[in-house]
């Protein structure tokens, strides 16, 4: 495939003629590349480029799965592959044309590497994924030549995380005005305030990434937090994002002028200087996952040492021969336990609930240098490579997540694959604690496996048994100032708490206070913690206003975040299209499809294992409803997102504001 790369090391699609030319210049390097790097990648990109299918039919019964260690493909077969391989590369480098694969052909390469048939919808999804036309498919272009108006128009983005970003990019693509409001000092969101010790991806990079941005030098197959913050902070240098940024800027209210059809966003500064931003557009980008939750715990606010929340983590507390009580026991509880505890002198782990934990082969293994430079500079490979990510960390578990009703044990799984996968992590608690077997009866679950968040147990239960750790499964009753007091009176004396306690999710674009239509305030739509919105994006009485990050669109059985915030950016810039070329003052979703797509959502829930009566998580709100995750597939969501439909929405010409105003 064609690429340009950035100075920044990101391959985006576009034309190069010298590609091949590259990949085959250095024949010493190229042969040593392909030799270490994973093998199957090779065998698609092979088929891709020469439209030749006696490998894919041979490699067959040897393929069980899309991860790089689910093929058994006999060496002298891997050779085989290579070599052929290297020879097309060649042959398109002197000047032999590729071949260009049928929609068809293209289906056929997916299942024999993924080694079960790929049903056909996903096929369009991925040959967008793919980018084989040599664009950036998810861009959304003007109809006609660039209107006037859109060099006059104006988007306020609220986050520099992935999904603002997302949505500054493609602005910047389409020549439409744009700020970011910021309240941290640095792009990264999420991924910038967390930057406590085991900090972590628990998705494969190479998919958790940008479609449009590819970045073919990850250090590991899950990389750690400095690396991801670092390709988020240096995307915004890639596309010139920065400039456009206002930082340590904190939105405390936005207001929408029905004379004026405008958002009128009240922003203050850490100094507490207060300021008014106007947009033709509010785009709030600030995710689920960004105020912490702080335990009311009695006492909490007197203990004398130090107290923070891992994502506020205080670098300048020396953990060293330490008493730290750990709280909590979700994903940053075990990527935080671990990592420090060879430093402390005792770990203090209180468990609030169980968590189904699963090791996996390649969570702490690198990426080997020739697989870098195979992804670099081989056509075709990388996007190969993504797409096996895509298709082992995605939608092949959606099926085993979805209750079977006439399932016999419906109180610990939802259905036969969903029992099996329970046995398999049952195996690796059962492997991890057999010498303990007390242990073993603490953590073990007694929900379905994916009720809560999947968590990857890097040492995390080896962890459990060292001398110097203890598992607290009593809850916490009170603080004192040295110490934690449990539910049965048990005083544990600490010196550090550390609080591994989430996030306020439910309660989404909180405390910002904003005012749609007829002064309608979107904390009495949504009742602080039921928070809905039209494919998690639009909410009615809220004109111009588009939600990233919003309401039931979370992924829990796996994907990308960053998958999901390109359909959804590439949504919005449809309305923000369909705005400035019809002349639109304002784009508002109308009650009808908000109702339905919420009963729609509801009802997909009902059937899902998040809904459990067994599970309690930050999923759901006060009175149960799972207000975070999305209910669908990836593919679903694509389709759901791929087209906007204007009669979803109700609009108001340009001219006509004050006439609508007060309807």
């Amino acid at each position: 495939m064609s690429q340009t790369v950035t100075s920044q090391g990101f391959a985006v699609p576009g034309p190069d003629a010298e590609a091949f030319e590259r990949a085959a210049a250095d024949e010493a390097a190229l042969k040593g590349a392909l030799a270490q790097a994973d093998i199957v990648p090779q065998l698609l990109a092979h088929a891709q480029l020469s439209g030749d299918t006696d490998l894919l039919e041979e490699a067959r019964p040897f393929i069980r799965g899309a991860w790089s260690y689910m093929a058994e493909l006999p060496s002298g077969f891997q050779d085989r592959i290579r070599t052929r391989l290297f020879d097309t590369l060649k042959a398109c480098a002197l000047g032999a044309e590729p071949a260009r694969p049928s929609r068809a052909m293209f289906g056929h390469i997916m299942s024999v590497g993924i080694g079960q048939p790929i049903p056909d919808d996903y096929v369009t999804m991925m040959l967008e994924e793919l980018a084989q036309d040599e664009v950036d498919a998810r861009r959304v272009h003007w109809r006609g030549p660039a209107p006037d108006r859109a060099a006059e128009f104006r988007v306020v983005i609220v986050g520099a995380g992935l999904s603002g970003l997302c949505m500054a990019i493609k602005l910047k693509e389409a020549g439409i005005p744009f700020v970011i409001l910021e309240k941290n000092d640095a792009v990264g969101g999420t991924w910038f305030e967390n930057s406590y010790p085991g900090c972590g991806v628990d998705i494969p990079n190479h998919f958790y990434s940008f479609s449009f941005a590819l970045k073919h030098d990850w250090t590991r197959h899950f990389a750690k937090r400095d690396e991801l913050w670092a390709y988020l902070d240096q995307l915004a240098d890639a596309y010139d994002i920065r400039r456009h940024i206002q930082f340590g800027k904190e939105v405390a209210s936005a207001r929408f002028d029905e004379a004026t059809s405008l958002w009128e966003i009240g922003v203050r500064d850490a100094a507490g200087h207060e300021e008014r931003v106007i947009g033709d557009v509010f785009v709030p980008a600030v995710g689920q996952l960004n105020r912490p939750a702080i335990p009311d715990v009695p006492g909490l606010a007197e203990f004398t040492g130090p107290v923070f929340h891992t994502a506020a983590w205080d670098h300048g507390v020396d953990l060293s021969g330490k008493r730290v009580a750990l709280v909590g026991t979700g994903a940053s509880s075990m990527q935080v336990g671990p990592a420090i505890v060879d430093r402390v002198g005792q770990l203090l782990v209180f468990q609030r609930s169980r968590h189904w934990a699963l090791a996996h082969p390649l969570y702490r293994v690198e990426v080997n240098a020739g697989m870098r430079w195979a992804l670099e500079h081989v056509p075709y490979l990388a996007r190969w490579h993504r797409f096996l990510l895509f298709w082992a960390s995605g939608d092949v578990l959606h099926a085993m997540l979805e209750v079977d009703p006439d399932w016999k044990s419906p109180e610990v799984s939802l259905n036969a694959e969903n029992h099996a996968f329970r046995q398999r992590l049952l195996t690796h608690l059962e492997a991890e604690l057999a010498d303990r077997p007390d242990l073993l009866e603490k953590v073990t679950p007694n929900y379905p496996p994916y009720g809560k968040r999947m968590l990857r147990d890097d040492g995390w239960f080896k962890m459990l048994k060292r001398d110097h750790v203890d598992l607290v499964t009593d809850g916490v009753d009170r603080v004192e100032p040295d110490a934690i007091v449990d539910r049965t009176g048990r005083r544990h004396a600490v010196d550090v708490i550390v609080l591994a306690t989430g996030f306020q999710a439910s309660r989404m674009l909180w405390p910002m206070e904003i005012v749609g239509r007829g002064g309608t305030t979107l904390a009495s739509v949504w009742k602080d913690d039921d928070p809905r919105a039209f494919l998690g994006i639009t909410v009615p009485r809220f004109p111009n206003m588009f939600v990233l990050f919003g309401p039931n669109t979370a992924l829990s059985h796996g994907g990308s975040m960053f998958f999901h915030a390109e359909c959804q950016v590439r949504y919005v810039m449809q309305c923000i299209r369909e705005l400035i070329e019809r002349d639109h003052a304002a784009i508002e979703c109308r009650p009808e499809p908000y109702q339905e797509y919420a009963r729609r959502v509801d009802t997909a829930h009902s059937r899902m294992v998040w809904a459990h009566p067994n599970v309690n998580s930050w999923y759901k709100n006060a009175s149960g409803r799972v207000t975070t995750l999305s209910p669908w597939r990836l593919v679903d969501y694509w389709t759901l997102t791929h087209a906007l439909n204007p009669a979803d929405y109700r609009f108001t010409p340009r001219g006509r504001q004050d006439a609508e105003a007060g309807r």
